[in-house]
């Protein structure tokens, strides 16, 4: 049993603020004895994990209260209501709400939730909660959601489901965050979402993610450092891409969602842009941001893919120079339309994830080559380890810097994925 408030979080970055609201929520509402567990669902193997999570919780915390939320709660209820241990399941709405966390005594000893499934239909949301302009606060920055769920279907995807459609959150909301966060002294504010590229569609006047850059820039004057995380490359507005061009406080570093490099598997993948849509707007980009470094998702093995469009995607790597690679070996995940198309062999995916991974880290060490020497601005995060605008981290020796301060380096090498250097 615990006497407070455990969280486990299973997945991604937005469930990990959401994470930290849950969390403030509980103590508020003086929950005591729980564990909560944000789930994933993005894979099958994301699910299995997360039943197994909620099964070892339900052991070492006996007695404790297990309310389990997050995407697979939310896509599958009952199956998590049912589960042995289990006290409440909460959905991806409910989760956010002060409310939800509100007990009413069993006895004057104990409590139970008011109900044991509280999950709401999630396509029916249409506004973005206010506080979803909150930032989850890591030692060294902020982060900050602008937008929850997605419009688009991919067919290997089935986080709309779990997250809903695309809900904004106000620019003046995000705005007025930031600033805040700013005036606490961070120094680095990263905008994340479901898919931050949609920003806007749903909100008055449609404006373009590139119009909320600009805004926060704009209103926003002592931020030194703005990030943004993973963006569908299919989105890049023309402010935004000006902004890249014009404004040093904008970092040179964008994760695009490519997802694979031939355009059959695009095509089947329903993603909205061609392998020469991304050449062409990394070379774009590279031609008016020098020092710009990309990452990328790609999916290894996704059904159907030959031999040759796997080579696709290995010179997609190159030609785009993807520094900062997350490669992910293609998992059916029940209930999309990729599950039932022809599936690749599982040493097959391993191999050309392996092939895949070996590709990124010569990218990676090239691009790292290219940045040795010299000095630059490096945000100092934990242990030894600071980064640059560009993502690229760099080893410092011992040091008693703060966390989130920004420090001159002097770069002295490269080795092991990272640079080194030394504060000046």
């Amino acid at each position: 049993m615990t006497n407070d408030v455990k969280m486990i979080t299973l997945g991604c970055r937005l469930n990990a603020y959401e994470s930290e609201v849950m969390a403030k929520h509980a103590r508020d509402a003086g929950l005591r004895d729980a564990v909560i567990i944000n789930t994933c669902a993005v894979t099958n193997e994301a699910v299995r994990q997360g039943r197994q999570t909620i099964r070892r919780a339900v052991r070492e915390h006996k007695g404790s209260k297990i309310i389990v939320t997050g995407c697979a709660a939310q896509i599958e209820p009952k199956n998590y209501a049912n589960m042995d241990g289990v006290s409440h399941v909460l959905g991806n709405a409910e989760k956010m709400a002060a409310e939800s966390f509100i007990l009413k005594k069993k006895s004057p000893t104990s409590v139970v939730p008011t109900s044991v499934i509280n999950v709401s239909d999630i396509m029916k949301a249409r506004t973005a909660d206010k506080s979803r302009a909150g930032g989850l606060i890591e030692r060294a920055r902020a982060i900050v959601q602008i937008q929850n769920g997605c419009d688009h279907r991919c067919t290997f995807c089935i986080i709309p489901f779990g997250r809903g459609n695309s809900r904004s959150v106000p620019a003046q909301e995000v705005v007025r965050r930031i600033a805040a966060l700013t005036a606490q002294g961070f120094n680095e504010i990263v905008l994340t979402g479901v898919d931050i590229s949609s920003w806007g569609d749903d909100l008055p006047g449609k404006p373009l993610l590139g119009n909320l850059v600009a805004r926060i820039l704009k209103s926003v004057p002592d931020l030194p450092r703005l990030r943004l995380s993973s963006i569908d490359s299919a989105e890049v507005d023309h402010e935004l891409f000006n902004l890249f061009a014009t404004e040093e406080r904008l970092t040179p570093y964008l994760h695009l969602s490519l997802q694979h490099g031939d355009n059959m598997i695009l095509k089947r993948m329903k993603r909205r842009h061609s392998r020469e849509d991304a050449i062409l707007l990394c070379e774009r980009l590279r031609r008016v941001r020098p020092d710009i470094s990309f990452g990328a998702d790609i999916i290894a093995g996704f059904p159907t893919e030959t031999a040759e469009m796997f080579e696709n995607s290995i010179r997609l790597v190159k030609q785009c120079g993807l520094a900062w690679l997350h490669v992910f070996p293609y998992s059916a995940r029940q209930g999309t339309p990729a599950a039932k198309m022809p599936q690749v062999g599982g040493a097959v995916i391993k191999e050309r994830a392996k092939r895949l991974r070996e590709a990124g880290n010569k990218t990676r060490n090239a691009f790292l080559k290219s940045r040795a020497y010299g000095h630059d601005l490096a945000l100092i995060e934990k242990g030894n380890l600071a980064r640059l605008a560009d993502f690229s981290p760099v080893q410092l020796p011992q040091h008693n810097v703060p966390a989130g301060q920004l420090r001159s380096v002097r770069i002295t090498g490269y080795g092991d994925g990272k640079l080194l250097g030394e504060l000046v």
